[in-house]
């Protein structure tokens, strides 16, 4: 299989994370976001939209969207399961995982903030994303208070997790104060593991940290 990525990109690193929990190893091709490459003619060949990651796998298949790709590797290789087995807790882990997946991260990622620093500049798009992470971490420390730990959801890492430990990388590189009590449990319980730690942006071939 063959990863489409780039070191900074959280859904790329969501996937990096999912990749290592289940000891897949895959082929990586980067695309620099801020030079335009994931735009280029070879790239939109592999995936139209035009967006990281894409998973390329042995008989040519392409699977974009890195929640879809997650389950996908958590259906190929199902342990240690990336989703609990009761359907409400099944929902539940899906709909922490999306309200970083589908109501922060894209109203904060690269494509939004060029539009907006186009229309107020520099310093709005950096509080625009600053507010766009806090108001998505204070939704997603209120639901998780009131579920087991150490992690997101009980003993083990989840999809959940998956999703939480890079927007808390991308919150800081937007300077938000880190400071809610139970993601940062869970990030600390994530960041005992391996997998966890050789996802990170700066462990990446084409990182420029």
């Amino acid at each position: 299989m063959i990863l489409h990525g780039y070191f900074r990109s959280t859904a790329s690193w969501r996937v990096r994370i999912a990749l290592g929990l289940k000891g897949i190893a895959v082929e990586q091709r980067f695309h620099h976001l801020r030079k335009g490459d994931q735009r280029s003619p070879d790239y939109l060949a592999v995936n139209p939209q035009g967006l990281l990651p894409a998973l390329v796998l042995d008989d040519g298949r392409v699977l974009t969207q890195s929640l879809a790709i997650i389950e996908y590797l958590d259906e190929l290789v199902p342990s240690p399961a990336l989703l609990p087995k009761e359907p409400v807790d099944r929902a539940t882990v899906r709909g922490l995982a999306q309200i970083i997946a589908c109501d922060v991260h894209p109203v904060q990622n690269l494509k939004i903030l060029d539009r907006v620093r186009a229309l107020g500049g520099a310093d709005a798009a950096a509080q625009w994303a600053r507010t766009t992470i806090v108001e998505g971490l204070d939704a997603f420390e209120a639901i998780i208070a009131k579920l087991p730990g150490p992690f997101c959801f009980g003993e083990q890492p989840s999809l959940a997790d998956i999703a939480l430990v890079p927007q808390l990388g991308n919150a800081r590189r937007f300077g938000v104060d880190v400071q809610w009590q139970r993601i940062m449990e869970a990030e600390q319980s994530c960041l005992q593991i391996e997998a966890f730690r050789s996802a990170a942006p700066e462990q990446q071939p084409d990182s420029d940290i």
